[in-house]
């Protein structure tokens, strides 16, 4: 009688307590199981109601094969979360606490991992389980063991609302088996079961790409090419997840204004959509809010333009001859110049002509005569002096004829000026955007001088915007010096189908948000994200994307034969001759005000030197 009356106060003591028994097969299937994941692991062993013999046991045995143990939910390094293994006990009152709570800080999504235990009898606490967000991402093993003998079941539901799927995974029975056909979890979560997946589509060119886009008819394929492209593969991937496709429209990609989201962002950030369309990682806020996946429609945003003529840039009349040859022409002209001279002194010892050399201004000019191939009044009489005149004229005629023939290509000849954006804000060409909704954010999103400067010269802060249609800005880099900010696809299909063969060939593009490749956004912690991700690569790897996209886009055009144009010469061809010539007008004049000025002096002293004269004779 007493020891039934102490057995009975034991046990109501325990369960006062909150202590319930689990016996070592426990411990060594939690062991087993953590050495079945082969994943560095830490187990959290939160709030579990079994004797402390048994739990020092199990985190001993779980040390013995280089895992560890803790009794906290909180870890401090975000680095660690890929290493939690929860486990949690259904059989313990405060189980249903645990479960709420994991739901309020979202533990049940990835890279989370859960052993929810229980004994095969009582299965307490199971309406708080299936209620909770188990969704496509989460790794969730419900075990169930009675005398030593444990089943493995997975746990998720393919969408929020859905109902809950269980799967097998195996049994331990002193040993586990494992019965997953693929370890990854993207293998066994691939069939969200019908299940609508949404995106949200971009549309900005033209309201007709509603129809088209959901066609897919591959009709108006220079409006919205990035939107058709986008939605084109993600389609197929809802086909292969076996997801019900659903789409949503936005007429801009989504930036932050007045702490608000906008457009596709927050189309995604609401829960409205699950992926949007594909798009430049710029902003840096979008990460708070969305995660990106993969480059499904690669696209740039660049300036777009013309390089400028090579007269523009550079003084083209002193490139057709290297540095030597201008020294040799010039040794030459001396010498040259020397040798008249001397056989025009020897001429003029016999006799003068009114068209005699007789001085080396007139050797002088002869010889630039000769240079310029123009004639002169003054010329030798002897035969000396005339073969010296003829073989310099002959001379220099060659290589007056390759000066000709080179200034000419010049002319023609496109710079190669522009290559990087210090270089773009400091050239004489005109800047501007296509009106479009991103280029009235991405101009404002850098503080850099060199960005507030290409900034201020396309949003003149006293004047108007300097922003034009996709036609009207293509037509403006066709005819030179300017720039066109814009997606370069729809460009290059606009230039493809206006310019000349010989305009593509000084096709040139600046990159001003210095931003990383394009890619497809999906909402922060989508249980969809992983087998998106996944979906999208290989979807890539088949070849499938880049047939796509070739059906769509059109690549920067090749300049397949440099065909010479006529191109009429104007002033700012000239500069280098016309500021040569105003030189030589000053310098012209301030020799005949010298020589005015020299002139009256020496009048002046003649007519003081006539009367010191007479006043001395007087």
């Amino acid at each position: 009688m007493k020891l039934g009356f102490r057995a009975l106060f034991i046990v109501f003591i325990l369960f006062e307590n909150g202590v319930y028994a689990k016996d070592a097969s426990w411990v060594q299937f939690i062991k087993s199981y953590v050495e079945n994941e082969g994943k560095p692991t830490i187990l959290i062993l939160s709030n579990l109601c079994w004797d402390k013999s048994v739990i020092v046991s199990l985190a001993s045995e779980i040390s013995k094969i280089g895992s560890r143990s803790s009794t906290s939910l909180d870890v401090d390094s975000k680095y660690y979360y890929h290493d939690l293994l929860y486990v949690v006990d259904l059989d313990c009152p405060t189980a249903e606490d645990i479960i709420a709570l994991a739901t309020k800080r979202n533990l049940f999504r990835s890279p989370y991992r859960w052993l929810v235990i229980t004994a095969w009898s009582k299965h307490a606490n199971m309406a708080a389980l299936w209620n909770s967000p188990i969704l496509a991402d989460s790794d969730l093993v419900l075990a169930a063991g009675t005398n030593g003998f444990f089943k493995l079941m997975e746990l998720h539901k393919p969408s929020p609302n859905g109902s809950m799927i269980s799967t097998t995974r195996g049994h331990y029975n002193g040993s586990l088996v494992d019965v997953r056909p693929h370890r990854e979890l993207y293998q066994r979560r691939r069939d969200v079961m019908g299940h609508t997946i949404t995106m949200s589509n971009v549309i900005q060119d033209s309201n007709t790409t509603r129809y088209h886009l959901l066609m897919e008819d591959r009709m108006e394929p220079q409006y919205d090419s990035i939107a058709k492209i986008s939605w084109m593969n993600v389609k197929l991937a809802f086909q292969m997840l076996n997801a019900t496709p659903g789409h949503v429209f936005s007429y801009r990609w989504g930036y932050k204004v007045h702490g608000q989201w906008s457009g596709m962002i927050d189309d995604l950030y609401s829960g409205r959509a699950d992926l949007g369309t594909n798009c430049v990682v710029s902003d840096l806020e979008r990460l708070d809010v969305v995660s990106y996946t993969d480059n499904l429609a690669p696209f740039r945003v660049r300036f777009i333009f013309r390089q400028p003529p090579l007269p523009y840039v550079a003084n083209i009349f002193s490139m057709p001859f290297s540095t030597n040859v201008w020294i040799a022409m010039s040794v030459c002209a001396v010498l040259s110049t020397a040798t008249v001279y001397l056989a025009a002194k020897w001429e003029a010892k016999e006799g003068k002509g009114p068209t005699q050399l007789d001085s080396l201004g007139d050797a002088m000019l002869l010889t630039f005569s000769a240079i310029g191939q123009q004639g002169c009044v003054m010329e030798p009489r002897r035969l000396s002096g005339r073969m010296m005149v003829f073989v310099l004229f002959t001379a220099l005629m060659a290589l007056y004829a390759a000066y000709s023939a080179n200034i000419v290509v010049l002319l023609q000849a496109p710079s190669d000026s522009i290559r990087s954006l210090p270089q773009l804000a400091g050239a004489k060409i005109t800047l501007a955007a296509n009106d479009v909704d991103y280029n009235h954010f991405v101009f404002n999103q850098s503080r850099e001088p060199l960005h507030t400067s290409i900034r201020d010269r396309v949003f003149p802060e006293n004047g108007k915007a300097k922003l034009f249609s996709l036609a009207d800005g293509v037509e403006r880099i066709r005819k030179g010096l300017f720039a066109l900010h814009s997606v370069a696809e729809p460009v290059y299909r606009q230039i493809e189908a206006t310019f000349l063969e010989s305009e593509k060939c000084d096709i040139a593009t600046v990159d001003y948000l210095v931003t990383f490749d394009s890619f497809t956004p999906v909402r922060k912690g989508s249980p969809y994200l992983e087998l998106i991700r996944v979906v999208h690569k290989q979807i890539r790897e088949s070849g499938i994307q880049s047939a796509i996209r070739k059906r769509y886009l059109v690549s920067k055009p090749h300049c397949i034969t440099k065909i010479s144009s006529f191109s009429s010469v104007g002033l700012m061809d000239m500069r280098p001759v016309l500021i040569l010539k105003l030189y030589g007008v000053a310098v012209s004049v301030a020799i005949v005000i010298g020589e005015i000025a020299v002139h009256k002096l020496m009048n002046r002293y003649k007519k003081s030197s006539k009367i010191q004269v007479i006043k001395t004779i007087r």
